[in-house]
């Protein structure tokens, strides 16, 4: 990854943006373009010399085909500005597709591309007949992808294997990532692994899935004291976290303050009157949150 000089004085942005925008967007889609113009896509897809069976390029016509075919809502050429009207008026703006779209057409892109190796130069019809690198052109392209998204501070990263995963909030993506779940209670122990992975996903909807199924932990979390009396059995827990009277207050003022909002929005039910979570922002604050909650209850359990 280069090596900024804002990035030396001022540190990395924060990966905070969930949304990939038209800039980030278009950025992609020129990298995509160098790839083709390059051959780079020669392999899976190759256009071969008139003169033999040997690969000088790339067929942009069956590789746009399987973009089509796998990417469906995915336009070819690729888009980058669409037109608003204004009444009578209309000019182009800058344009991105959906966020989980374009991150599904940057681990095809992955897949298919490959690191041209000029060989033979035909005079005749002045190419070079290719041969390919396909991982060191995987290792160039996820740079590439992992630097756009780090320059515009982009919630995921390529892994080496290709695949995007989100990247979490740095204090809680700590905790997610080195905790071990050992409650006492098998059932437990699963609902908080599957948060945990849910919660790590890129898409919006399961993440939400992830809050959910923290909030089913949390209330088993307290009945483990005594399965027989909830409120016994929360005093209990909450008794072991802490006894100093302020902190103890505040604690049960916010184990209060936990179950109120999974009453009333749809988290823990589905009633007309409650309110949905929906914005990304919230999902995390609100699962952030009651982990800190649950973490420092198992920790003193």
């Amino acid at each position: 990854m280069a090596d900024y000089f804002s990035d030396r004085e001022n540190g990395p942005r924060a990966r905070i943006e969930q949304v990939i925008s038209p800039t980030v967007w278009a950025g992609l889609a020129g990298t995509v373009q160098a790839l083709i113009n390059s051959g780079a896509f020669g392999l899976q897809f190759p256009e071969c010399c008139p003169d033999g069976k040997a690969i000088c390029g790339c067929d942009s016509d069956a590789f746009a085909a399987s973009v089509i075919a796998e990417m469906p809502g995915l336009v070819w050429p690729l888009e980058t500005t669409c037109v608003k009207e204004e009444g009578f008026l209309s000019q182009r703006q800058p344009f991105a597709p959906d966020t989980l779209l374009i991150l599904d057409f940057i681990e095809f892109i992955h897949t298919a591309v490959a690191k041209p190796i000029p060989g033979k130069y035909h005079d005749y019809h002045s190419h070079h007949h290719l041969t390919f690198d396909q991982e060191a052109g995987q290792e160039e392209f996820r740079a590439t992808v992992n630097r756009i998204f780090a320059r515009n501070g982009v919630a995921f990263e390529m892994l080496s294997a290709g695949r995007i995963v989100r990247v979490l909030p740095p204090i809680l993506g700590e905790d997610l990532k080195r905790t071990l779940f050992r409650t006492g209670d098998r059932t437990l122990d699963i609902m908080l692994d599957e948060c945990r992975a849910k919660f790590s996903d890129r898409n919006p909807l399961v993440r939400r899935e992830g809050l959910e199924r923290l909030w089913d932990a949390w209330e088993r979390l307290k009945s483990l004291a005594d399965a027989g009396d909830k409120k016994k059995s929360v005093k209990t827990i909450l008794d072991a976290v802490t006894s100093e009277p302020s902190l103890r207050a505040m604690l049960e003022a916010e184990a209060l303050e936990l179950n109120s909002i999974g009453n009333s929005h749809l988290i823990r039910h589905s009633e007309v009157n409650q309110v949905p979570v929906i914005d990304v922002d919230q999902v995390d604050y609100l699962f952030h949150r009651l982990f800190a909650m649950i973490q420092l209850m198992l920790r003193k359990k």
